[in-house]
């Protein structure tokens, strides 16, 4: 793992695996969205922030890349790196991996909004929670930017 980064381990249940015999394409996100409860109980942005700003966080669009399968009981190691902030936003990659291998079986970039709940609309991070996404930002923005942070879906015509 790289220093500073959120990491995550689970396994691939047996409920996960499809008719192909390798964990079906829903499970890769649901084992991403873990991953993402972690990085925010990390940031103090998950479930106690909710209960103790009534803000919370909502996932506006996400990018998954499949490299490889998984099946099941394999151990699955993700790893969170910030990519960038401002004042109601953030944008993060989650890479997958099996086991201790270093190359990754999937990867998912995530774009997430602040929102207040009682307006339930976006609003700006709170300044004491401001300068805590800030300061991971500033550290995680020391590591290599990830060469599959900011694709852009399309088709050779």
């Amino acid at each position: 793992m790289q220093q500073g980064l959120t990491e995550t381990i689970t396994t691939v249940q047996a409920d996960w695996v499809d008719y192909n015999g390798h964990m079906n394409l829903a499970f890769y996100v649901l084992a991403f969205d873990k991953a993402t409860d972690t990085f925010y109980d990390d940031l103090q942005i998950g479930l106690d922030y909710r209960a103790r700003e009534n803000s919370s966080m909502f996932t506006l669009g996400i990018n998954v890349d499949y490299m490889r399968e998984v099946f099941v009981d394999d151990e699955l190691r993700i790893t969170t790196q910030l990519l960038d902030c401002d004042a109601k936003r953030m944008r993060y990659i989650h890479y997958m991996y099996q086991g201790s291998d270093p190359e990754p079986v999937a990867i998912n970039e995530c774009l997430a909004v602040h929102v207040d709940m009682t307006l339930r609309k976006s609003a700006p991070f709170p300044e004491q929670t401001r300068q805590r996404v800030e300061a991971v930002l500033l550290e995680h923005r020391r590591l290599p930017l990830p060469r599959h942070a900011g694709r852009v879906l399309g088709a050779r015509s």
